[in-house]
């Protein structure tokens, strides 16, 4: 199975609105990449949510200085790849971001523009927008930390295409 398949979805008991309540955490194994959703616009215009889980669920999770710094960066540089980002954002878990992109379905070519969206945090000397104008706590960054978060995601690229622990046998 591929993972732009929403396998793993309502497996739970109760079906919640929001698509990952419905994701049984327990099977999935990070680090992934997944189509968490797909809408059309009145106007015909395709919207995916990808879902970027850097650290497994429930058991490691990014810590808040590094992952602060590594949305910037990535808010920042992924635009320099696509025009076609809606938006970038973590989750409040601090396991991952939601990607939400605007008529770009290729699967292959998310992970590719994440792939050097990561180098570029890798090759940054500083974290942009990183000051009391620009952001609401300059104070909490770490550009070593959001390096680290690149450098332990990039080291996986060949495995962000397993979601389900069932999948890596």
């Amino acid at each position: 199975m591929d993972a732009t398949k929403k396998e793993g979805v309502g497996t739970l008991t109760k079906k919640m609105n929001v698509e990952s309540f419905n994701l049984d955490h327990t099977k999935v194994v990070a680090p992934y990449v997944r189509l968490a959703g797909e809408k059309t616009g009145a106007n015909g215009d395709q919207i995916l949510k990808y879902d970027i889980r850097f650290k497994q669920p429930n058991k490691e999770h990014m810590e808040m200085a590094g992952l602060h710094s590594i949305e910037h960066l990535m808010a920042e540089n992924i635009r320099n790849h696509t025009d076609q980002v809606v938006d970038i954002g973590p989750m409040g878990c601090q396991t991952g971001f939601y990607l939400t992109m605007i008529n770009h379905d290729n699967y292959e070519e998310v992970l590719t523009i994440l792939e050097k969206t990561l180098q570029d945090v890798l090759e940054a000397t500083e974290v942009p927008a990183c000051n009391e104008v620009q952001c609401g706590w300059a104070a909490n960054h770490s550009l070593e930390g959001a390096k680290e978060i690149a450098k332990e995601m990039l080291s996986k690229r060949d495995e962000w295409n397993v979601v389900f622990a069932e999948e890596a046998r």
